[in-house]
């Protein structure tokens, strides 16, 4: 996230960023079907986070609680944290033995820009799930993890 106007700009350091998100996060986030939060508050890197969708209306997904890890590195939020899927999902960029979600098949990692949050990777999980070369694929009993 960048600061300023005509021409100068000041970016935000990673700390207060990562600070902007976790209240955002604890805020809740439109509907409520999404939401993220750091797994430690001791993590003085902010590193670690998780996040839940709810599977959206009319698809394989529906009332589906899906749980996700985030981890974001040293270099967030110029490169995108890595994503892992706890629960098993079937998706088309979702790596099926790890649950990783594969940077190159997801076009919001694979086209990361600095302003990109973490929410925004969760909407578009989200938004994924009812697209419809992923909402129609046979899905794994709900609960089972990876």
């Amino acid at each position: 996230m960048t600061l300023g106007s005509g021409g100068s700009s000041v970016v935000v350091p990673r700390n207060f960023r990562l600070l902007e998100e976790l209240e955002r996060g604890e805020k809740g986030i439109g509907d409520g079907t999404v939401s993220y939060g750091m797994d430690d508050g001791d993590d003085i890197y902010m590193r670690s986070w998780t996040g839940t969708i709810i599977g959206p209306h009319n698809s394989v997904h529906e009332g589906r609680i899906y749980q996700l890890k985030l981890f974001c590195d040293k270099d967030y939020p110029e490169k995108p944290p890595t994503v892992r899927f706890h629960s098993r999902v079937n998706m088309t960029f979702v790596n099926h033995e790890t649950g990783v979600v594969e940077p190159k098949k997801f076009g919001i990692l694979a086209n990361w820009q600095r302003d990109y949050t973490m929410e925004d990777i969760l909407m578009q999980l989200k938004k994924e799930m009812s697209a419809p070369h992923n909402r129609k694929l046979v899905q794994p009993p709900e609960g089972t993890l990876f």
